[in-house]
């Protein structure tokens, strides 16, 4: 990815690691040097393009299809596509790699404690109190990324050095 051509960046880790916040700086950064950019949140593709979907490996399987679609849609069309997704199956996220777009993968890594204790939303305490099923990295795996381009530790860096490894890949 260069600063003419487009790409995604797939950042992927538990609920809370810091995926949000990292995209949003990124984005802000990348557009400020005049790239055209895209961020594909979870929280908000679940909203509008995946409404409907649950949470069973099926449905998960298929929301991360359906981003990895738009983002290599939006690749070959010269837009940097930014994923910030949970994704949590190494599987499906090699699918999205194997579309052909230039692809990288960032590993937003937070211990589970550093998570649960960003949760703003309660939902790990009501994963862990049996009120949420399924809920990734309680009773539902999280498989890391085997290589990731990138590894933000989001537990020991900050929000501009992760957005600066990132960047640093990309040139």
């Amino acid at each position: 990815m260069n600063e003419t051509t487009g790409g995604i960046i797939w950042l992927t880790g538990l609920s809370g690691a810091g995926k949000t916040t990292i995209a949003q700086a990124l984005s802000a950064t990348l557009q400020s040097q005049g790239r055209r950019v895209e961020l594909l949140d979870g929280d908000v593709i679940r909203t509008h393009l995946s409404k409907g979907l649950g949470f069973s490996k099926e449905d998960r399987d298929t929301n991360v299809r359906r981003v990895g679609f738009v983002c290599h849609l939006l690749a070959r069309n010269g837009v940097v596509a930014i994923a910030a997704l949970i994704s949590p199956y190494r599987a499906v996220r090699q699918e999205v790699r194997d579309l052909g777009s230039p692809f990288v993968e960032v590993y937003v890594q937070a211990p589970l404690a550093v998570c649960e204790q960003r949760d703003v939303k309660g939902l790990y305490q009501k994963a862990r109190a049996g009120l949420i099923q399924g809920f990734t990295g309680i009773d539902d795996p999280y498989e890391p990324p085997l290589h990731p381009e990138v590894i933000c530790h989001t537990d020991r860096e900050t929000v501009t050095e992760s957005v600066a490894k990132i960047l640093a890949v990309l040139l």
